[in-house]
């Protein structure tokens, strides 16, 4: 059956147009301006129609598998499919489910305990069809874990693993280079300040030995199938370098503008946090994101932690840092899946998927109305 939405503003790659967009079986059949006068079309009242959101990682998932300290879900696939709704909502039709895999060095770490299970529901999920939106599998390396190679060679051929990042959370350097900062994130996570102090000191012992034994054999395991990788927490032109050389095309929320510059004249693609841009600042002592996308130094953004915060982001740079709306929702959208290498999605064109998020804007607060995936409606 075909779905007709009209006197919609359309978010195209360049500029919005009000017009019509209409989908079947899955796929945009057509991309008109102007207004329709089919008995059938929906009026879409003036709201924004903008490719669905292409979230490329989220820790959101992690969550539901312990929502309190040493709280775990017992029922896995209900956990996802919290997560599957709650993305859905916040107007995503692709999420790379960022997964943990290794734990720097700390047993009380609850990502490894979780981590075959979220494994195992992401991938009961996909089989039985039970998901809104299309899920993939985004593997995030602790390259400082010592258990590392042995946690993910059971999925180094998994068809949902469609992306790797490289993570080094050594304290001193990259994201917690600042150990104050760690300090108030793990004591807010639950660890006592003797737990803390013993945890850094381990950390700062032996992880140079586990990066540097894990970061060439991780590289070797997915390259190999063609998986693009990532960086994570570039800090100095010496990490893009490293990065670069081990066949990177992604640095992840590099953490100073002379690592996003630098990655940006290697030809990487900067991805960086959407929260970072609502909450006009880093919480781990980072860049401003809002100063990269200015100094146009960003590609793309990841929601990270708070999935509703990818479309208040690209309403924030929009509205109080001089993007153009196009150019923002690209950073969501078409931009992301250039970057990933996803042809048949990302843009409002015929022919591709009809992934479609509508929505308006309450001053700062975008309002979705609807959602589709594939040309099912997800919210």
């Amino acid at each position: 059956m075909q779905t007709v939405l009209t006197n919609a503003r359309l978010i195209l790659e360049d500029e919005i147009v009000t017009g019509t967009i209409a989908f079947e079986n899955g796929v945009i059949t057509a991309v008109d301006q102007g207004l329709s006068s089919l008995p059938g079309a929906v009026d879409a009242g003036g709201d924004y129609v903008a490719p669905g959101l292409v979230e490329m990682h989220t820790d959101n998932m992690e969550k539901h598998f312990m929502p309190r300290p040493k709280v775990f879900w017992p029922n896995g696939l209900a956990a996802a499919l919290v997560h599957d709704a709650q993305m859905a909502a916040a107007g995503v039709t692709t999420v790379y489910d960022a997964i943990c895999a290794g734990t720097p060095f700390s047993a009380k770490d609850y990502r490894k305990d979780i981590f075959a299970d979220v494994m195992a529901s992401l991938a009961q999920g996909q089989a039985e069809g039970v998901f809104r939106i299309d899920h993939r599998i985004h593997m995030r390396c602790e390259l400082t874990s010592p258990d590392l190679l042995r946690d993910i060679e059971p999925y180094q051929d998994d068809a949902l693993v469609q992306l790797v990042s490289l993570m080094d959370h050594t304290p001193g350097q990259r994201q917690w280079r600042n150990i104050e900062h760690l300090r108030t994130y793990a004591i807010g996570n639950g660890k006592t300040e003797a737990e803390f102090e013993e945890d850094v000191a381990t950390r700062q012992q032996e992880g140079a030995a586990n990066v540097s034994s894990n970061w060439q054999a991780v590289v070797a395991l997915f390259r190999a199938r063609g998986i693009p990788i990532a960086t994570h927490d570039d800090t100095t032109v010496a990490h893009v370098e490293e990065g670069l050389a081990s066949g990177a095309v992604i640095s992840e929320f590099p953490t100073t503008v002379e690592a996003a510059a630098a990655a940006k004249q290697r030809g990487l693609a900067t991805i960086a946090g959407a929260p970072n841009v609502v909450r006009g600042g880093s919480h781990s002592g980072g860049v401003s994101v809002s100063e990269l996308a200015e100094k146009g130094l960003l590609d793309g953004l990841s929601s990270d932690y708070v999935p509703a915060s990818l479309l208040q982001a690209v309403l924030k740079l929009h509205d109080d840092h001089g993007l153009g709306l196009p150019d923002a929702m690209g950073m969501v959208t078409w931009k992301v899946a250039d970057i990933l290498g996803l042809k048949d999605r990302g843009h409002l064109k015929t022919g591709l998927r009809a992934d479609l998020v509508r929505f308006r804007a309450l001053g700062p607060t975008p309002v979705i109305a609807a959602v589709w995936s594939k040309g099912e409606r997800a919210f």
